[in-house]
């Protein structure tokens, strides 16, 4: 599949099992207070195998086309470990993972898996929305000698603080899919009505921002 394809496949799959749910009638609550219209679990890609298969294809093709030098994938702790160490076996990869603290005992590892300094890494990440996790894995592995040529993610929100954070950070993202498409996708496959079209994306431009609520 190209590119446009992935995305169009993705975002109907990620609606079909729910692992993207809208609700712009009734917002969520998420963990910082901000309201949203969207709730995104991508670990229940997991548990469907027809769109497991699907998604992890689709990070292998996106890391062999954007990132062709790749030796290496890295997936964020904990939702990006299972999509890393699959492609990795897609793509005959080696894979591990970036905690998000050192361990207390043991070796006290951050990075789990062997690196070698200089190694083209590519991070794994399953959903992009202010970019913080995803900037401190690469962080971690720039730190530890790690040529990290970008992330490949599922899912990106593509808030304008994340986009900024990620630029800042010289760190190049490449989504499966994006929020424009899956709200697309859901108002021609009947899961919301296009006239919410305006709101969900008025949440997009600014989250902190309610006034889209009852639009």
């Amino acid at each position: 599949m190209n590119r446009d394809e992935i995305k169009k496949s993705v975002a109907e799959g990620l609606l079909k099992i729910e692992a993207v749910f809208l609700r712009p009638e009734e917002p969520f609550t998420w963990a910082s207070g901000i309201k949203s219209p969207v709730y995104c679990d991508n670990r229940l890609i997991l548990t469907s195998p027809q769109v497991r298969n699907m998604v992890e294809e689709a990070i292998a093709e996106t890391v062999k086309r954007e990132f062709p030098e790749t030796e290496l994938l890295m997936g964020t702790s904990t939702a990006g470990i299972a999509h890393a160490a699959i492609a990795g076996h897609i793509t005959g990869l080696p894979a591990g993972y970036v905690r998000s603290g050192s361990k207390d005992h043991g070796r006290q590892n951050k990075i789990e898996g062997r690196l070698i300094p200089g190694q083209k890494t590519v991070v794994i990440e399953d959903l992009i929305s202010t970019g913080g996790s995803a900037i401190a894995a690469v962080e971690t592995l720039r730190e530890a000698g790690a040529d990290v040529l970008g992330i490949v993610s599922i899912f990106t929100y593509g808030m304008k603080e994340g986009l900024a954070k990620l630029e800042d950070a010289g760190v190049r993202n490449v989504s499966l899919t994006d929020f424009p498409a899956v709200v697309e996708t859901a108002a021609e496959c009947g899961y919301i009505n296009r006239e919410r079209i305006p709101a969900l994306m008025a949440f997009v431009d600014n989250p902190r921002d309610e006034s889209w609520i009852g639009k």
